[in-house]
C-alpha cells in the first residue's frame, strides 16, 4: 500500500529541513513524497532542492494559502492513503508510517492518532499532548476532534467527498473532518502513539482575536454540511485544550 505524504510550506526555511528529513528517515518502502510552496523567499526552495532526488513531486508557485496546497497535493497524489504533514511539523521516529499502514484494514477509511507540542526552539521540549481517545459517534457534537496532522485518509475518500474549503482561512481541516467523519461516518481506526511533533503556535491559537475567528469559522463549518452542533459545541471545543496541558 502506497502512502502519500504532502507537505505544504510557505517561507519555512527556518524548520522544513526537519520536516523532509523526518518522511525520508521512515522504515515504510512505499512513501510517494510531494512538496507544494506557495513561492517562498526566504531560501525554502533552497533547503527543498537540497533534498529534490528523494523527493517525488516538487512544485513553488504563489497560491491561494494552504488549503489550497493542501488540495494540489491531493490532486497530484497517487497513493491508496494520503497524509498532510506540515511543514513546521515531523514525525516522531521512523517507525511512524510502518505503524499507520499496519491500522489500515480492508474496511478502514482513515487512521488518526496523538502528536505533542514543542517549543519552536527546543524541539525536545513539550509544551502538551493531545491524545485523541477512540472515537464514538456524535463526539464532534461534545468538542472533540482528532489531530489533523496525524489523519491519514484513503484517497479515495477525498474523491468521493471533496477536498478542503477554500471559503475558511483557518478551521477548512476542521470542516473536512467532520464532513467525513461526523457527517459521512466513514469508518476510523485509532493508533493509541504519539505520531507526530507539532511546533506551538499556531494560527487560529495565536491569539484571543484568533481565536474568536477560529470560533466562527467553527460554527460556518456546521453550517456548510447543514448539521446542527450541540448547545455546548463552541464552549467544549477550545476548552478540551485545557485537558492537554494537564495530561503533560
Amino acid at each position: 500500500m502506497k502512502i502519500s505524504i504532502i507537505t505544504v510550506a510557505f517561507n519555512s526555511a527556518k524548520t522544513i529541513e526537519d520536516t523532509i528529513q523526518s518522511v525520508l528517515s521512515q522504515d515504510y518502502p512505499l512513501i510517494e513524497y510531494i512538496i507544494i510552496d506557495g513561492g517562498s523567499t526566504d531560501g525554502t526552495m533552497d533547503i527543498v532542492n537540497q533534498y529534490k532526488d528523494q523527493i517525488t513531486t516538487i512544485i513553488s508557485e504563489p497560491d491561494k494559502g494552504i488549503y489550497d496546497g493542501m488540495n494540489k497535493g491531493v490532486a497530484l497524489a497517487t497513493g491508496e492513503v494520503v497524509g498532510i504533514l506540515n511543514s513546521d511539523d515531523f514525525y516522531a521516529n521512523e517507525n511512524v508510517l510502518s505503524h499507520i499502514a499496519a491500522q489500515f484494514k480492508p474496511d478502514t477509511d482513515a487512521v488518526y492518532a496523538d502528536l505533542v507540542y514543542v517549543d519552536q526552539i527546543q524541539t525536545d521540549k513539550i509544551i502538551r499532548k493531545w491524545i485523541s481517545g477512540e472515537y464514538e459517534h456524535g463526539a464532534f457534537k461534545k468538542g472533540w476532534m482528532p489531530p489533523h496532522p496525524t489523519l491519514f485518509v484513503k484517497n479515495k475518500i477525498y474523491k468521493k467527498f471533496g477536498t478542503y474549503s477554500l471559503e475558511l482561512r483557518s478551521a477548512a481541516d476542521y470542516e473536512f473532518m467532520l464532513r467525513v467523519i461526523h457527517k459521512h461516518q466513514i469508518k476510523l481506526n485509532y493508533l493509541p502513539e504519539i505520531i507526530v511533533q507539532m511546533r506551538a503556535g499556531g494560527v487560529s491559537n495565536a491569539s484571543f482575536k484568533n481565536r474568536l475567528k477560529a470560533n466562527k469559522e467553527d460554527r460556518l463549518a456546521w453550517k456548510m454540511n447543514g448539521l446542527k452542533p450541540g448547545a455546548l459545541t463552541f464552549i467544549r471545543k477550545p476548552l478540551s485544550k485545557i485537558k492537554q496541558f494537564i495530561q503533560k
